[in-house]
């Protein structure tokens, strides 16, 4: 099944098929999810106004951990069957990644300052979730930092596999150690925690994010393969003519 998607051309071909309907389903979820984040769901008796911050912090914070383990499962995919086209979706996710990581970051920062007093703490969760944001610039700047584009894409997606230690730790930081941030209440085992009135815009939002980063990946994707065939054009053009200018 994975090798049929190696071909570039077949790739694009099913990312054009589904690039209308993800862009389609992603106005749908975040306007959907929006609406009821600011205008539907009630203010928290403790936190007020500011809990209005989750609807974009947790699904930014999920969306954060789910594109590295995308990045991770692509570059594992590269790797072992030599399949190009998951070297360039993990190229073409790790920037959407560190923009969700960054999000997540900041909207924690301003959701921190009311709730704890101060805009950051070197709490696990904090941490290691900024970890993983100069995991993202690593994986970035290791990809680029060779001519030879195979050597920069190897050596990224061992980064990418080892860095993935550092999701288990993000996920399990808050029951480990004694931390600021509060434990999970949305994918814990039960009932989660939450009211249907908070849970529902809180899910929207998570899945029109995930629909985003679709077609995100899908955008970027196709202009790397565009660029690369742009390259390939060129080089092959230049070796004819260096070619016939030596006969």
């Amino acid at each position: 099944m994975l090798h049929r998607f190696a071909n570039p051309t077949r790739f694009l071909r099913l990312a054009n098929a589904v690039l209308p309907w993800a862009t389609s389903l992603t106005v749908i979820l975040i306007g959907a999810g929006l609406y009821f984040a600011f205008g539907a769901s009630p203010a928290d008796y403790q936190q007020g106004e500011t809990v209005r911050i989750m609807y974009v912090h947790v699904p930014s914070a999920w969306m954060a951990m789910f594109a590295y383990a995308f990045i991770a499962v692509a570059s594992a995919v590269g790797l072992i069957w030599k399949h190009p086209v998951a070297h360039v979706c993990a190229l073409a996710a790790a920037p959407i990644g560190a923009c969700f990581t960054v999000i997540c970051l900041t909207t924690g920062s301003l959701w921190g300052k009311p709730m704890w007093g101060t805009w950051w703490v070197w709490d696990a969760r904090l941490t290691s979730v900024l970890v993983l944001f100069f995991l993202y610039l690593g994986f970035i700047a290791l990809a680029n930092a060779f001519d030879d584009a195979a050597r920069g894409e190897k050596a990224s997606a061992i980064l990418a596999l080892v860095g993935a230690v550092n999701l288990p730790i993000i996920k399990f930081s808050v029951d480990w150690w004694n931390t600021l941030h509060q434990p999970a209440s949305v994918t814990k085992i039960g009932m989660p925690a939450v009211h249907s009135s908070m849970l529902i815009p809180l899910l929207l939002m998570a899945v029109g994010f995930t629909m985003l980063f679709v077609v995100l990946v899908i955008v970027r994707a196709r202009a790397e393969l565009a660029d690369r065939r742009i390259n390939a054009l060129r080089s092959a053009r230049i070796h004819a003519e260096t070619a016939q200018s030596g006969a």
